[in-house]
């Protein structure tokens, strides 16, 4: 009992109408409970007349009652849909899901035969009767829908094992997880993601995490380089100052670069590393590829090393390399350049995770053609924001998802695979009015 109360509510066929069962049966109750009290004298005498009963209801007073018990169902209407609209949601999610099962036809029939109104004479009159309806269960818990089907191995097997479409633009929920189980599978989804959204105070970096959404953090030690694409306006430049400002806080060596000298290039006023001249930006990518290869050298030779253990268990800092506008970058190198450049980026994705040298690399677009030969798989955690073509985020998410994209005029939103390979949607921490990111970040610099 205890496993079936955890699955949740199981949706029936009755429940394609079970929206409107709610609003006409909890109604009609509440209307009962407010009306009968004006009239319990009357429906307690022991006399009833039909004249006497007709004279009573539409009396002055049999008048006033009824209006004032539909006033306040009207009220408790509201008060429902103000403080309880969440619950209305679970209904109507639930009917949406039950209409599912219904319009695609994944049921099946028997036919059975009508009695007549003579019994004992046979009746030639069929009806059709759902005989199997699937198992499908729905709970709301902290935010999140669980949805599970069970797998019977049945025709209609296929598509309730391929939910997450439907799921996604039907009850207008973000997928998080799907995983399948002994006998059935559960799909995980967002029931409201903007309300995960955190602000800049709330990022914090720690025990090789770094805080992104109320839900959702990077966890750079297991799942190592970030990816940002977006176009101007998405919120882009934002995002990595606050990622820069968030990892500051902790014993991180950042290094920037911003080939096009536009906001990142604004921070070598207050902060060490940051280049924005080719031959400089060339030349960082180098010592940062030189310094990954000589911790890597040198934690083998540290007290306490340990085969699988990473720079975190010896004590170290991780470090940085904040590449914006990457794709403007390699178009301004010869061949021979970026060939090299190409075979440093590779080298540090590839043995990056171990000795704590991450990137977080970020472009207008992913360009297959800069990032090719498997670099850009290696970059666990990617974000789109902002408006993107399909092409764009095909470069980002990989050809062959099945993901519909909506756009939603809200700056800092978009899409994120943060290494599970379920892409959701995604909301950048909320930056303040005011706030000056080359003040702070001077501040934690000094």
């Amino acid at each position: 009992m205890k496993a079936f109360r955890r699955r949740g509510k199981r949706i029936k066929e009755k429940d394609a109408s079970l929206v409107f069962q709610f609003v006409f049966f909890g109604l009609a109750g509440v209307w009962l409970v407010f009306f009968i009290p004006f009239h319990i004298k009357f429906l307690f005498s022991t006399t009833w007349e039909l004249d006497p009963l007709q004279t009573h209801f539409v009396s002055t007073y049999g008048l006033a009652s009824l209006i004032i018990s539909l006033v306040l169902v009207a009220i408790c209407a509201f008060l429902y849909y103000r403080y309880r609209y969440n619950h209305l949601k679970q209904l109507i999610h639930r009917q949406k899901l039950a209409k599912m099962i219904l319009e695609n036809g994944w049921y099946e029939t028997k036919q059975i035969t009508q009695e007549g109104f003579f019994k004992d004479i046979p009746s030639n009159k069929t009806k059709e009767k759902i005989s199997h309806f699937p198992k499908i269960y729905y709970r709301y818990k902290k935010g999140l829908l669980h949805i599970q089907v069970e797998i019977t191995m049945g025709k209609y097997q296929e598509p309730l094992l391929n939910l997450e479409t439907k799921l996604e633009s039907g009850l207008y929920c973000e997928l998080v997880s799907k995983e399948l189980h002994d006998s059935y599978v559960e799909y995980v989804l967002f029931y409201d993601m903007i309300a995960n959204r955190i602000s800049i105070d709330e990022v914090v970096a720690q025990n090789g995490s770094l805080k992104l959404m109320k839900s959702m953090d990077w966890e750079y030690d297991k799942l190592p380089h970030m990816l940002i694409a977006g176009g101007t306006g998405g919120g882009k430049t934002y995002f990595i100052l606050t990622l820069i400002e968030a990892l500051l806080k902790t014993d991180a060596k950042l290094y920037i670069l911003d080939p096009k000298n536009a906001d990142l290039a604004d921070l070598s006023t207050v902060m060490p590393d940051v280049y924005y001249k080719k031959e400089d930006m060339m030349a960082s990518i180098d010592q940062f590829y030189e310094d990954m290869m000589a911790r890597s050298e040198e934690m083998k030779q540290m007290e306490g090393y340990k085969t699988g253990e990473n720079y975190a268990y010896l004590g170290l800092a991780p470090h940085f390399l904040v590449f914006d506008e990457y794709v403007a970058f390699m178009e301004m190198l010869a061949s021979k350049e970026t060939t090299a450049v190409l075979t440093k980026l590779k080298q540090i994705v590839m043995l990056g995770r171990q000795a704590g040298f991450f990137l977080i690399l970020a472009c207008q677009r992913p360009d297959a053609k800069y990032l090719g030969d498997g670099i850009r798989d290696q970059f666990n955690f990617r974000v789109g924001l902002g408006r993107m073509s399909e092409l764009g985020y095909g470069m980002l998410f990989g050809s062959d998802v099945q993901k519909q994209f909506f756009l939603k005029q809200i700056k800092g939103r978009g899409y994120v695979d943060n290494g599970d390979n379920v892409i959701s949607e995604f909301y950048t921490p909320l930056v303040p009015k005011g706030h000056d990111f080359l003040k702070e970040i001077g501040k934690l610099v000094s």
